[in-house]
C-alpha cells in the first residue's frame, strides 16, 4: 500500500514539475508577444511525463506530434526536449507567438495545474486521516 501511495505521489510530484516549467514557458511567449523574431516555445506534455515517469532520459525524448511542431535543433541538451510553434499567419517581425493559442494553453495548463495540487493534497490529507487513531465513542 505505502509503494502505490508513494509512486501515485511520485507521479503527482513530475506532474506538477512538469507543469510547472510549461506555465513558465507559456508566460514567457506571453511577456515576448512583442519581440521581434521571437521563437514561441512549448513542450509535449504528455511525453515529457511519460519519460519522466519511465525514467528514461527527457533530452532528446521529444518529438513531432503536429504539423506546427518541430524538435529542437540542439539534440541531447536540455533545451532538446522544447518544441517551436509554427505560426498560424505570416507576421512582419517574424514573430510566431500567437496571442488566443498562448492565452489558451495558458489557462488550460493553469487548471491542470491545480488539479494536481488539489489530487496531492487529498492524497496526503487521505493519508493522515489513515494514520489517526480509532477512537470508537
Amino acid at each position: 500500500m505505502l509503494n502505490r501511495l508513494t509512486d501515485s505521489l511520485n507521479f503527482q510530484a513530475q506532474a506538477l514539475s512538469l507543469r510547472s516549467e510549461r506555465q513558465r514557458l507559456l508566460a514567457s511567449n506571453i511577456a515576448n508577444a512583442d519581440t521581434p523574431n521571437y521563437q514561441a516555445r512549448d513542450i509535449d506534455f504528455a511525453r515529457a511525463l511519460s519519460a519522466a515517469t519511465s525514467g528514461q532520459a527527457q533530452a532528446g525524448s521529444l518529438a513531432t506530434t503536429q504539423a506546427g511542431h518541430m524538435a529542437s535543433p540542439a539534440p541531447g541538451t536540455a533545451e532538446a526536449q522544447l518544441l517551436y510553434a509554427q505560426p498560424a499567419q505570416t507576421n512582419l517581425d517574424s514573430n510566431t507567438v500567437d496571442m488566443d493559442r498562448e492565452r489558451a494553453n495558458f489557462t488550460d495548463n493553469t487548471v491542470k495545474y491545480e488539479a494536481t495540487l488539489r489530487f496531492i493534497s487529498g492524497a496526503v490529507k487521505t493519508t493522515m486521516d489513515a494514520m489517526k487513531p480509532y477512537n470508537a465513542a
